[in-house]
């Protein structure tokens, strides 16, 4: 019995990736450029322990309902046959309610905080569920991914604030920027095995200019950025930040550069200090 219910939580735990933080940390960033930007540098306890606990939860549920939307491709692909549902170790129907329950638990969270954040929760849920779908229909998935992976900003305005002002959606700008760049290069990983299945992404849209796009894609995220501290009056550390991150997005180039799967997924991975470092520079602003 106790073993059966050990394999159950395996399994779960695998379904929300929490063996791959990649994920977690790449949903985290922005939300936390937002939050010290929102409050700045000093954002309220509860606030910020809503936030990373529901970074944690939504990235998760967003795993279990990516391979629910996926469970008819994943097994022909493989870097995901493995997955529990593509395995057939987890059902359809776990899935959903394991998808259900995470919600749940970070609706109920948010419920502390005002009702803006609550209104914008619930649009930021809606979002998670249809992304995965778009797959099927659209280019550019990557887009809608990226408005899904930005709205923890807003949010951070609208908890700390109660009001979204104009920087907070130049920061959604250089976030959906940032995303269309890395899951550009992630989706190249998959591009041969997508086309063969029907997937559609950035990196078969873009074809041999995937590199280029990606570049500028990489580009107008900084130019954005180094735009948002002109117009707060950031100082030297935020700009010291933002070369950091310059010089990971060369490097990134420089390891997509023969299109290596291998290659492209360790610059997909190197993303999270590209965030890491946008975070730093502005955690030293307000220090």
């Amino acid at each position: 019995m106790f073993s059966d219910i050990s394999d159950r939580i395996q399994q779960y735990a695998l379904l929300m990736r929490i063996d791959r933080p990649i994920g977690n940390l790449l949903l985290l960033w922005p939300s936390l450029w937002g939050l010290w930007v929102a409050a700045q540098g000093r954002p309220q306890p509860w606030i910020l322990l809503v936030f990373l606990s529901g970074v944690f939860l939504m990235r998760s549920a967003g795993c279990v309902i990516n391979d629910y939307a996926d469970r008819e491709f994943d097994p022909f692909v493989a870097r995901t046959r493995d997955r529990p549902i593509a395995a057939g170790r987890v059902s359809s129907k776990e899935a959903l309610f394991l998808f259900t329950a995470l919600c749940t638990l970070a609706l109920v969270l948010v419920m502390t905080l005002n009702r803006f954040t609550i209104a914008l929760s619930v649009v930021g849920v809606v979002m998670a569920t249809v992304y995965p779908f778009t797959k099927r229909y659209i280019y550019h998935p990557q887009f809608i991914l990226g408005i899904a992976f930005s709205w923890g900003i807003p949010k951070a305005f609208a908890a700390q604030t109660n009001n979204v002002p104009a920087i907070a959606w130049w920061l959604v700008t250089a976030n959906i920027s940032w995303v269309l760049a890395y899951d550009t290069i992630y989706a190249m990983v998959d591009r041969s095995d997508d086309l063969r299945i029907g997937v559609k992404s950035t990196a078969i849209l873009f074809g041999r200019y995937d590199r280029a796009l990606i570049a500028i894609f990489q580009l107008l995220t900084l130019i954005v950025l180094f735009y948002i501290g002109n117009r707060l009056n950031l100082d030297t550390y935020y700009y010291g930040g933002l070369i950091t991150a310059s010089g990971f997005a060369v490097y990134q180039q420089m390891l997509i550069r023969n299109r290596e799967e291998a290659s492209c997924f360790k610059a997909f991975l190197n993303n999270t200090w590209f965030g890491a470092a946008v975070f730093i520079g502005l955690f030293l602003n307000y220090l």
